[in-house]
Parts: structure tokens; C-alpha cells; sequence
């Protein structure tokens, strides 16, 4: 395939799969508009809004080879962090501290979210305000709204951002992510509209340029997913060699003090805090890699994002901004999965019986379940974790 270049090919699959999507949903771009103005205007839309809005819109076929290839989707632990957690992200989030620290503190004493941690989603969500995206967010949220991938989804945020713009909170040619998220902290639409705050009373809510506003909204967020003022959202951990990786995952949740009984303890060995403080194992490389206990903030920040790796990118960046050190564990040089990896690992585990939901390409908790069952069923370590090493068994 060395002689086709790579994005004019990604567009070619993109327009295949838009033109099925046209078959299948027998209606065309123009005519899922139609219905949409339909729904906008119910919901009380004005039409002069809508008729800007849908003024010779186009999908944009390169918003489906973004949405096909989302790096939670293609990288390991260890890829993904060390892109994310740099020192170069370290050095401007230590920057953006200093700059907002009065800020930064006012905002922690309203809603209990600490500085290093809203830096950090700062950093992640779009490089502390630096990289907002440059896609047109009504042309990105109607491509992928009318892709039925995620249709039902994308067609309330493209609805809300046409309520936004009619209101005039957002401009008409607002620019964001591929996906439709906008601002230094990359709200979806209906993030606006339910969390977004006017911190400074100037009548808008402007996530691109004012602070106050930026970071007051990232801590409602937080805040209203559930943070828990005061408490960690985590911490890495080792195991002993006896402990029974049937523990693992966050459908478990035990005291600290369990955990310390089922040979959990800090990752420099010692013991865990003596605490009844409930918390779940996670361990994103398997039984190789790296182990975390995890309480209710990361649940939080999973709230956020549904990406473990972003959860924990998040809040190993927050406390390497508060002056933690980085990891104790080993990183792992394993071979990278494709999509189409997981998808074959998915296909076989539910063609030998065990049920590993949609062959989507994406490791969710129906397969790794499914990969646990057959792990434990061949005599493998039974962690659920969906690598190198079970693509190599299941092959």
C-alpha cells in the first residue's frame, strides 16, 4: 500500500462509508438538514439562525478519518502517556500555575477542584489554551450527526450549539475540535449550556479567552460529576505475586484496608494508608504493567472522558504539576494494536463463545470481560487486559 498516500485514501474509505450511511439511512445530506431544522426549530430555533447556520453546508469527510482513528482507541498506556505527560507539557502547566494562581485559588475555595488538577485537564483537553481546534463546529457536529455511528448523540449537540449561537453566547463561525468540543477546556455544547459560568459577570460565557470563566466552568463540571474535595484521585500500587487479578477492574470496589489484606500495597513497596476509603484496581497494560487504585475522583474525571488512559493521564499529569515523580513501574516496549486488531480479537473470542458485545474496534467492558472469561478458561493470567499478548493467543 506504499504507493497511495495515506490521507487522499483515508478520505476515499471516509466518502465509502458516508455514501453507505446515505443508502442505508435512504436520505441524503440535504434531506438530514431538512429534519434537523425541523427539530432545531421546535425546540425554539429561530429559522434566521438555522438558515446561516445550514448555508451551503458540506459534511467534512476528514472529521470521520479523525473519528475512526482517536489515539484512546489505537495507543497503550505507556504510548499514550508519555505523548501527554512531556516535559514540555510539565514546564507550560508549571507556567499556567504561576500565572493563575489567585485565580486558581479562588476557584478551589468556590468548588473544591485543586489548581494542579484543573491545569492539568488544561493541558490535556488543549495544550493550556494554545490548541482550540480550527474546525468549524456546526460543520463538524453536522458531518458526524448525520454518520450513524454516534448519530442520536451528535444530533442533540449539533441541536444545542444552534440554541447557543441563537442566543448569541456563541459566534456563528465558532471554531473547535474535529468532534464538535469547543474552548481551553473542549466543552461539548450541552457542557455549555448545563455547566458553563460566567465567572467575572460580563454577561458571557467565553471559554476561549476568559480565564475565569475557562476554569470556573471546568470545576462546576467537576464539581457536579461528583469531586470530592480534599481526596485523591488515585494512586499507583504494586501487587504480590499470590494477589487474584479476579479483583480487578471498577465493577470492584473495596475499603483500603482490603485491599492492603489482598496484598495491594504503595508502589514503593510500603503499605497502604490505613483507611476505609473505597477504591478499585485498575490495570491498563494487564498483569505486566502498571497498577492503580482509584476512588471517586477518577470516577469523576471519567465522567469527563470515558478513556481510562485519559482518567489516568489526567491525574498522573495533575500530580507531577503538584511535585509527584513519575511512575515506579517499568514501561513495557509492546507492539501496538490496530482497530482492526481489536475488531479480530472481538469477531474470534465471540465466535468461541464468549460474548465480547459489537465488533467495534473498541475494548470496551462486555470485551474485556469476554477476554477475561477466555483467559482463565486457557490457563493465562486472567487480568481482562486486550493486547499484544491475547491477539497473539487468540491467532
Amino acid at each position: 500500500m506504499s504507493h497511495y498516500n495515506l490521507p487522499m485514501l483515508l478520505r476515499f474509505i471516509c466518502l465509502v462509508l458516508l455514501s453507505l450511511s446515505v443508502v442505508a439511512n435512504s436520505n441524503t445530506f440535504e434531506d438530514f438538514l431538512s429534519n434537523i431544522r425541523q427539530l432545531a426549530t421546535e425546540q425554539g430555533v429561530s429559522k434566521a439562525t438555522i438558515d446561516k447556520a445550514f448555508f451551503q453546508l458540506t459534511p467534512n469527510l476528514d472529521i470521520l478519518s479523525s473519528d475512526r482513528s482517536q489515539a484512546e482507541f489505537s495507543q497503550n498506556f505507556w504510548s499514550y502517556l508519555g505523548k501527554r505527560v512531556s516535559q514540555y507539557r510539565l514546564d507550560n502547566g508549571y507556567d499556567t500555575l504561576k500565572q493563575n494562581r489567585s485565580l486558581l485559588n479562588k476557584t478551589y475555595k468556590q468548588y473544591g477542584v485543586p489548581a494542579h488538577v484543573l491545569v492539568s485537564f488544561l493541558g490535556l483537553e488543549s495544550n493550556y489554551g494554545n490548541n482550540t481546534g480550527s474546525h468549524s463546529l456546526v460543520r463538524s457536529l453536522a458531518t458526524l450527526a448525520f454518520d450513524p455511528r454516534r448519530s442520536d448523540f451528535f444530533t442533540s449537540e449539533l441541536i444545542a450549539l444552534l440554541k447557543l449561537i441563537d442566543d448569541g453566547k456563541v459566534p456563528l463561525e465558532a471554531t473547535g475540535s474535529w468532534a464538535g468540543a469547543m474552548g481551553a477546556v473542549q466543552f461539548m455544547p450541552s457542557n455549555v449550556i448545563a455547566y458553563g459560568v460566567d465567572a467575572d459577570n460580563d454577561g458571557k460565557i467565553d471559554l476561549w479567552n476568559d480565564q475565569a470563566d475557562i476554569l470556573a466552568s471546568a470545576a462546576n463540571f467537576l464539581e457536579r460529576l461528583g469531586w470530592n474535595r480534599g481526596e485523591k484521585w488515585g494512586r499507583e500500587v504494586t501487587l504480590t505475586e499470590s494477589f487474584n487479578y479476579e479483583n480487578v477492574g471498577l465493577n470492584t470496589q473495596k475499603q483500603l484496608d482490603e485491599w492492603q489484606a489482598l496484598g495491594v500495597r504503595r508502589a514503593n513497596g510500603s503499605s497502604l494508608p490505613k483507611s476505609r476509603m473505597g477504591a478499585s484496581l485498575i490495570l491498563p497494560m494487564g498483569y505486566k504493567g502498571p497498577a492503580f487504585l482509584v476512588y471517586q475522583n477518577f470516577r469523576s474525571i471519567l465522567g469527563w472522558n470515558h478513556s481510562t488512559l485519559y482518567a489516568l493521564a489526567i491525574g498522573h499529569l495533575a500530580d507531577r504539576l503538584s511535585g509527584g515523580g513519575a511512575l515506579l513501574a517499568t514501561p513495557i516496549d509492546e507492539p501496538l494494536l490496530k482497530r482492526d486488531d481489536v475488531v479480530a480479537i472481538q469477531q474470534t473470542l465471540s465466535l468461541l463463545g464468549y460474548d465480547a458485545g459489537e465488533a467495534d474496534g473498541i475494548a470496551g467492558p462486555k470485551t474485556r470481560a469476554a477476554a477475561k472469561n477466555f483467559q482463565r478458561d486457557i490457563g493465562m493470567i486472567a487480568d481482562g487486559y486486550v493486547g499484544y499478548e491475547l491477539f497473539q493467543r487468540l491467532q
